[in-house]
């Protein structure tokens, strides 16, 4: 619940002070795919989770997580998919590539390592964080809800998800017929 910080105005000689309570014991992760298709609205599909902060107890989205992700993504969209992953050990872990390899619905592309500049999804979370910035949270819950209204915001504005894509300088250039 540490908020990020970003720059804002005050009075000269009184700095603006944000206060924040102790540390909760929950843990939200989001994870999101910025899907795109020549000729059609760009969308995004994402996926918080809250976790426990328990002894043992994961701290982060499994391959398993990820693969209901791209399941879902594939129900939704209807059709092929070619995932882009980053380099995150949970995406390289080994079921997630045996499930990669056993359905022909799913082509996937690894970045270079270090490359955020490349990833779409980076931009996302930029304009997530903009938006979040300097704001204290009473509870885990008003995190997760100002979290949800923000990617709802973003999902209802298919070109803020495609200057994501532009941001990275990458093109989406359809197959030519044979």
């Amino acid at each position: 619940m540490t908020p990020p910080l970003g720059r804002t105005w005050g009075r000269r000689g009184h700095t603006p002070v944000v206060r924040v309570r102790g540390r909760s014991r929950r843990r939200t992760s989001v994870a999101a795919l910025c899907c795109y298709k020549p000729g059609e609205k760009s969308r995004l599909i994402h996926r918080p989770r809250t976790h426990l902060l328990l002894k043992g107890a994961r701290k982060s989205f499994s391959w398993k997580d990820y693969r209901d992700l791209l399941v879902r993504a594939h129900i939704q969209l209807g059709g092929p998919i070619v995932v882009v992953w980053d380099n995150l050990n949970t995406h390289l872990a080994a079921g997630l590539k045996r499930y990669e390899a056993e359905h022909d619905w799913l082509t996937t592309v690894r970045l270079p390592s270090y490359a955020p500049d490349l990833n779409p999804v980076e931009a996302v979370w930029s304009l997530v964080r903009r938006t979040m910035a300097n704001t204290a949270f009473d509870t885990p819950d008003d995190l997760d809800c100002k979290l949800r209204h923000e990617l709802r915001r973003i999902q209802l504005r298919p070109r803020l998800i495609d200057g994501c894509l532009t941001a990275t300088g990458l093109t989406i250039n359809p197959p030519t017929p044979r």
